[in-house]
């Protein structure tokens, strides 16, 4: 039980780093004229430093969909994952409401700024197969550098950099599209300021594509040795 406390305390920290500092970028950018650039580094860089500093812990999961992905595996039982999973809603909506005492709730959760929901162009329009294919696809390739730089454990160091490095480089393909989420807690904290659009879609695309890369993952990299994979 207290091992399985400190996860959860690690799993809202780190959860609510990123909401905070990822959807706080947003908010500045916004407001003070800031970039694209700005937002995706945001996101990357908080995940660069708190995935390391969590990932011996909980696993440094901060995402429900990779907590589902990992459990469809066998890699983590479904009590944990649910635990993990309240925990980072519960996060989540405390980052986002930290944001609108902060800046104010004119400027955190204006038009523009929607306190940094991951909604974009697509979603405004109601494309919702767009944006499913768009958050499915980017949540596939985060899932894979998730097992391939965090659970596996063949994986090298800078695992933090890893991770932070696809979310930013997803931010600056697809959050102008969809805003880039490819994690529900990261949709659900905004969306409990009144940012609901499209919100299912935003749950479900970020856990099909984090299953099925998974699911590919599992079958095709898993049982593979360095030295049969050099042989292959």
């Amino acid at each position: 039980m207290q091992s399985t406390a400190k996860a959860l305390i690690a799993e809202f920290i780190g959860t609510f780093a990123l909401i905070f500092f990822g959807c706080g970028s947003i908010i500045v950018a916004n407001d003070m004229g800031g970039s694209l650039v700005t937002v995706a580094l945001a996101f990357g860089l908080v995940l660069a430093v708190f995935v390391p500093a969590c990932m011996y812990i909980s696993g440094a999961q901060f995402n429900p969909a990779v907590s589902v992905a990992l459990t469809v595996i066998g890699k983590q039982d479904p009590m944990r994952t649910a635990m993990f999973i309240a925990a980072q809603l519960f996060a989540a909506g405390c980052a986002a409401g930290m944001l609108v005492v902060i800046h104010g709730k004119d400027i955190a959760n204006s038009d523009a700024a929607r306190l940094g929901a991951s909604l974009g162009s697509l979603s405004d329009a109601g494309k919702v197969l767009e944006v499913f294919l768009m958050e499915t696809l980017m949540t596939f390739a985060l899932m894979f550098v998730v097992l391939a730089a965090v659970v596996d454990s063949r994986a090298q160091k800078y695992a933090g950099v890893c991770v932070g490095g696809v979310v930013a480089a997803c931010v600056v393909t697809g959050g102008p599209l969809t805003g880039a989420s490819m994690n529900p807690a990261r949709s659900f904290g905004p969306a409990l300021y009144g940012n609901w659009d499209m919100h299912w879609v935003y749950w479900a695309a970020p856990i099909l594509g984090a299953c099925l890369a998974a699911v590919v993952y599992k079958l095709v990299w898993e049982d593979q040795t360095p030295e049969t994979a050099e042989g292959s």
